[in-house]
């Protein structure tokens, strides 16, 4: 029987496939005509792509969609870059589209990158093969259609810059499916007659199949080996052949070619303003140089003349004697001064000198002491009168011969309360000029009111 427990559910089956296809398959180019074309509102691309046999579903995301530099439309025959993967809502098989690109196109740029790779890898582009340029060609070769515009174009940049330069045109056409041979022998033939310094291989633009006869391997080649440097200006700026790379220089349009094949007359000329009116400064200054370096030989000649020199000679003997007695008179000054000044140097070291120096001290120093003592006693003396009047003022006698009387016991012992004293005892009492011997007849206690009327009046 039939093992019912391992059957795979059809999501598993399809998930299986569509991981097998996956990761077993690579990204594909194929090519084919677009049918049933769908564009929704999310930005996405829906068509399906068939040929007389079979037919397949595709889908282009919108991330993918944005870049695209055609427009596709059914019935067009396309190239696409695709993974191959399983859609599992209907088991169907489906390419999801990288990149997608006319058919017709699409094989000439592949054929076109082919070569370009291969000539590369063989060193045909490869800077150390590029031939200099000439700055001045003594004449100019261009191969190219005498009735196409490139031509025009040419003439009219080389008219206009260098109208001088001899030209040769080598006819040639530039389209079509006899042109590449055709500028094969035009360059045959300008290597061949060695008449030329530089050649233009020139057209105007077109669209790739219009400028294929310019992406053609004998044609590259027949450049590589081309004797004369070959300046290639094929297209527009944007437009890029084989024959560019090969070439020793390329340049965007015809009309550059042409100015990058001679200089600039306009330019020349400027340049040789300026070169002659260098060369005439620098002229002008070594004339100047030559002039002032004769005028010094002159100068020099009329002074070295014998009769110059003794002049000269004598001058200076002149000057030297009147400088030596000049130096003579201020030596003599010099001497002089200092003379002077050891005699007063030995003047003032004498012991008289110095004995009287020190009298003369001694004296001011003796009168210095004494003015300064006479003014230490009167200053004493005044001091002490000040003591004396206070003294006097402050001693008990002062204040007897104001009337007050000084109470002593017999003994001279002072009485100072009435504390201790009795009637009829004897006492003494000192005035200002005698002592009156008294007895106490009787003792009256003062009060506090008459104590202070006292002190008012004592003061």
């Amino acid at each position: 029987m039939t093992d019912v427990g391992k059957a795979l559910s059809v999501s598993q089956l399809v998930n299986t496939l569509k991981n097998l296809i996956e990761t077993s398959l690579p990204l594909v180019w194929v090519e084919g005509e677009i049918s049933n074309l769908s564009r929704p509102a999310s930005g996405h691309l829906y068509f399906t792509l068939k040929d007389a046999g079979a037919q397949v579903r595709c889908a282009m995301f919108r991330p993918r969609a944005g870049l695209l530099r055609i427009r596709p439309q059914d019935g067009m025959q396309v190239l696409l870059r695709a993974r191959i993967t399983l859609y599992e809502a209907r088991g169907d098989l489906q390419l999801v589209i990288e990149h997608m690109e006319d058919a017709g196109l699409g094989a000439l740029q592949r054929a076109f990158e082919l070569l370009k790779q291969r000539l590369n890898a063989e060193g045909l582009f490869a800077a150390q093969h590029k031939r200099a340029l000439p700055a001045m060609p003594r004449r100019i070769g261009i191969i190219t259609s005498p009735s196409g515009a490139a031509v025009q174009d040419v003439l009219h940049v080389l008219a206009r810059r260098f109208p001088l330069i001899p030209l040769r045109i080598y006819a040639s056409s530039v389209q079509g499916a006899l042109a590449a041979t055709e500028l094969i022998a035009a360059l045959q033939r300008a290597n061949q007659e060695q008449q030329c310094d530089v050649l233009l291989l020139v057209r105007g633009g077109g669209s790739l199949e219009d400028l294929q006869a310019f992406n053609d391997e004998a044609l590259a080649r027949a450049i590589h080996a081309s004797a004369i440097p070959v300046i290639s200006g094929v297209g527009h700026e944007t437009d890029f052949s084989i024959a560019d790379f090969v070439a020793d220089a390329r340049a965007p349009t015809p009309s550059a070619a042409a100015a990058l094949a001679v200089p600039d007359v306009q330019a020349l000329l400027e340049q040789l303003d300026i070169s002659g009116a260098r060369l005439q400064r620098h002229m002008r200054h070594r004339m100047e140089t030559r002039t002032i370096h004769l005028d010094n030989l002159a100068r020099q000649l009329k002074n070295n003349h014998p009769r110059q020199r003794l002049g000269r000679m004598n001058e200076r003997l002149q000057s030297l004697v009147a400088r030596l007695a000049g130096a003579q008179t201020r030596l003599a000054t010099e001497r002089s001064h200092h003379l002077n000044a050891l005699r007063q140097r030995l003047f003032n070291r004498h012991p008289e000198h110095k004995i009287r120096l020190l009298s003369a001290r001694i004296l001011t120093l003796h009168k210095s002491i004494r003015f300064q003592n006479e003014r230490a006693l009167i200053a004493q003396q005044a001091n002490l009168q000040q003591l004396g009047a206070r003294l006097h003022i402050l001693s008990p006698l002062a204040t007897l011969s104001r009337g007050y009387a000084i109470l002593e016991h017999a003994n001279r012992a002072l009485i100072t309360q009435s504390q201790g004293l009795r009637i009829g005892q004897s006492i003494q009492a000192r005035l200002a000029d005698a002592i009156l011997h008294c007895g106490i007849q009787q003792i009256e206690p003062v009060r506090a009111a008459d104590t202070k009327k006292g002190q008012r009046a004592l003061f």
